[in-house]
């Protein structure tokens, strides 16, 4: 199974999330991550947002941009990938500290 920066990039890269990639980062958060998959995440949702990545939606297989929706589909998507950061934030705070992923003062 491929990394969840390595699904995000290859998301960047075509302009594309599909929902398989979608599973497979969601199962991958309940394994194993590391701070740089965050990132990605983080970078990921703003591009989702910025429109220049198209998310398939998970309940159909047809995406209409985010430039098509109407505003409050606009705002329910904000709501959403805020959400979605806010969770990351959450595991990323939780996470074990580990010395030589944390830049050092002075370094």
């Amino acid at each position: 199974m491929m990394a969840i920066k390595e699904i995000v990039q290859q998301a960047l890269t075509t302009g594309y999330l599909s929902v398989m990639a979608q599973n497979q980062i969601r199962k991958l958060m309940q394994t194993n991550y590391d701070s740089e998959d965050l990132d990605a995440l983080i970078i990921l949702h703003r591009s989702i947002v910025a429109g220049e990545v198209k998310k398939e939606s998970l309940g159909q297989k047809n995406y209409r941009s985010v430039k098509d929706k109407d505003a409050s589909s606009n705002i329910k998507l904000a709501y959403q990938v805020a959400a979605e950061m806010a969770f990351a934030a959450a595991l990323a705070l939780t996470m074990p500290h580990n010395s030589h992923d944390q830049p050092s003062v002075g370094a």
